[in-house]
């Protein structure tokens, strides 16, 4: 008898523990995803205004939680925003609503997508898989939170910079055995 296939939520928190904390891309994931603080839900609609209310709403909870419940939050939308550029318009979108919602200031929204290319960079260079996930997500992060792992971190501004060099040594081949060894599709 076949396993049933792992639902998005499942995937993403695979995906978190193996490949953004198991390679070490987020030095400050690890903590509050094995304290329990990373809260991943999916919007399982296709209709961007479902997306929207998801958002939104999770920005409220975020927001009206304690730290120690919730640190941060991932909205996974598998079954919309497929195409990069689709994605890139509702990010744009909804960095307004957090505006809008008087939230700029105390969430801050990091890109996650399968298709994540960095601009002027091509889609197959390694380097792009810092931002890939399995889904198209939105990561919200609280600003205090950020702030304070980004000041007991020695030089943060390195990060980015260190995980590019990372992934190249990798190389494309070893990312995608170890992403579909965790279950993502990579084709």
């Amino acid at each position: 008898m076949s396993q049933a296939p792992p639902t998005a939520i499942e995937l993403t928190r695979a995906w978190i523990e193996q490949f953004v904390i198991g390679l070490g891309l987020c030095p400050f994931a690890a903590a509050p995803f094995n304290r329990g603080r990373v809260h991943v839900e999916a919007c399982e609609s296709d209709r961007a205004d479902d997306v929207y209310r998801a958002f939104l709403d999770l920005v409220y909870r975020l927001l009206t939680s304690e730290p120690d419940s919730m640190e941060t939050a991932l909205l996974v939308v598998p079954n919309t925003l497929q195409r990069f550029d689709d994605y890139l318009d509702t990010l744009e979108s909804l960095q307004q609503a957090l505006a809008e919602a008087g939230a700029e200031g105390m969430v801050q929204i990091a890109s996650f997508h399968p298709h994540y290319c960095f601009d002027g960079e091509p889609a197959d260079d390694p380097a792009n898989y810092s931002n890939r996930s399995p889904y198209p997500m939105f990561h919200l992060l609280r600003e205090d939170g950020l702030a304070a792992a980004l000041e007991s971190w020695d030089d943060p501004d390195q990060i980015p910079q260190r995980n590019i060099a990372y992934l190249r040594q990798l190389g494309i081949d070893r990312i995608r055995d170890l992403l579909t060894r965790i279950g993502v599709n990579v084709g």
